[in-house]
């Protein structure tokens, strides 16, 4: 199957200069991305070295209870580590030894740097080492930083699966790899529609359980399910892997785009192509139309929060009918949200990075229809008049692939329609 004529726009964003932002920004940390790893790698046990404060954002955003048994934790520092009185390693190692023996079921255990002076100060990675010789080879300890100084939220599943990659095993098979962690029922869509087209062996990252890790050497390739492994992509490269370039299989065209390139790369025919995808992407054509029908001709203001703008633009301007005013993202990594680029007539602002007062200006300067943005700004916005969108759910939601189309138009229409509803009710 060719490419659509309009793949390539004429004038697309891919060159747009960039507004680069350096100053204060409104965002959660990447401790945040512990609330969907922790569901998806089963025998995994991330325990995070940080204060009290860490603590409660992960228990009230994570919604779990004491009795649960959640694979998280926090090892706080009370005021004997904090005045300097008690060794922090010996206290880590003693703490991490109960955790084991009180859960054998741990195979895998993350040791998560967050942002306080003292947690900065300890060697977290020396810490893995120490701790992967004395409990292996029952258990590895690796470490990463989730710490919102280094990180935004979504950044925390890269630097997770950043960490991952170095101790993988090695492999000459030629395998596609999946990079990314997706709700099972997403990720199972996905294997389903690849390996209906003959295209195998898939193996995923992260794996449910640490004793079904991929492989990874030069005869992989590898193709991201998230915008922001940025440095997870540039970890398998320097393991031998190549990387499949595509836009991210958000909505019918995304999703299309995204599942070519992976069938070009397996020499896949365009009948096998298309009598594959054919049933699902009409479906999904169908469910935007009907979703989207309070999104068209409306405009769109992308704060930087979730990494997953540039392509949610795309979506929302190329499949939705809308028009995007500024398209923020923290980093920008044309390497992975380049094809995105490519698909976005120029003409709104590319932002990278954030001065929350300046873009609050252009914001209510512009008045869009919509305004995607963090928790932390939604309210005050709305307030003031703007209808928002919390970005924070367009993670925490499964919007990937053809059957989850018509519920991602649908998570920005809904706020539209509810300011309709309250329009026509003050006025009645």
């Amino acid at each position: 199957m060719n490419q659509p004529a309009n793949v390539l726009a004429a004038t697309s964003c891919r060159d747009t200069p960039i507004l680069k932002e350096r100053g204060q920004r409104e965002v959660f940390c990447g401790l945040t991305g512990i609330i969907w790893l922790h569901r998806k790698m089963q025998d995994a046990f991330f325990l995070v070295v940080g204060s009290r404060t860490c603590a409660h954002l992960l228990q009230s955003a994570a919604g779990v209870m004491i009795f649960a048994e959640p694979r998280f934790g926090t090892a706080i520092l009370e005021e004997t580590d904090l005045a300097g009185l008690a060794d922090a390693n010996e206290e880590l190692d003693r703490e991490v030894g109960r955790l084991l023996s009180r859960r054998p079921d741990i195979k895998q255990l993350f040791l998560v740097g967050s942002c306080p002076s003292e947690v900065i100060k300890l060697d977290l990675a020396r810490a893995a080492q120490r701790l992967t010789k004395l409990h292996a080879p029952h258990v590895r300890v690796l470490n990463y930083s989730g710490s919102g100084i280094e990180t935004t939220f979504t950044q925390g599943e890269d630097a997770c699966l950043a960490s991952m990659v170095p101790v993988l095993p090695g492999t000459e098979d030629r395998e596609l790899l999946l990079v990314g962690a997706l709700p099972d029922v997403v990720e199972d869509q996905a294997v389903s529609l690849l390996g209906k087209m003959g295209i195998g062996p898939i193996r995923v990252l992260p794996a449910p359980r640490s004793a079904q890790a991929p492989g990874v050497g030069p005869n992989t390739v590898f193709a991201c399910l998230q915008p922001f492994l940025g440095d997870t992509a540039a970890a398998l490269e320097r393991r031998g892997a190549r990387m499949i370039e595509a836009p991210f299989p958000f909505g019918e065209e995304g999703t299309t785009l995204w599942l070519r390139a992976i069938a070009n790369e397996f020499g896949v025919d365009d009948a096998t192509f298309e009598a594959v995808t054919a049933a699902p992407r009409a479906r999904a054509r169908t469910a935007i139309a009907n979703a989207s029908e309070h999104l068209r001709g409306k405009t769109v203001f992308f704060m930087p929060d979730s990494q997953l703008e540039i392509p949610l633009a795309r979506f929302l301007t190329r499949e939705c009918g809308m028009e995007a005013i500024e398209i923020g993202q923290p980093f920008i990594h044309k390497g992975l949200v380049g094809p995105d680029l490519d698909l976005i007539p120029a003409g709104p602002t590319i932002s990278e990075g954030q001065d929350v007062d300046r873009q609050l200006d252009r914001v209510r300067a512009a008045r869009p229809d919509l305004t995607v943005c963090g928790l932390g700004l939604a309210n005050p916005l709305e307030a003031e008049g703007l209808t928002t969108k919390w970005a924070i759910e367009l993670v925490f939601t499964p919007v990937h692939f053809y059957d989850q189309a018509g519920d991602l138009a649908g998570l920005f229409s809904r706020p539209l329609r509810r300011r309709a509803l309250l329009k026509l009710e003050a006025a009645e």
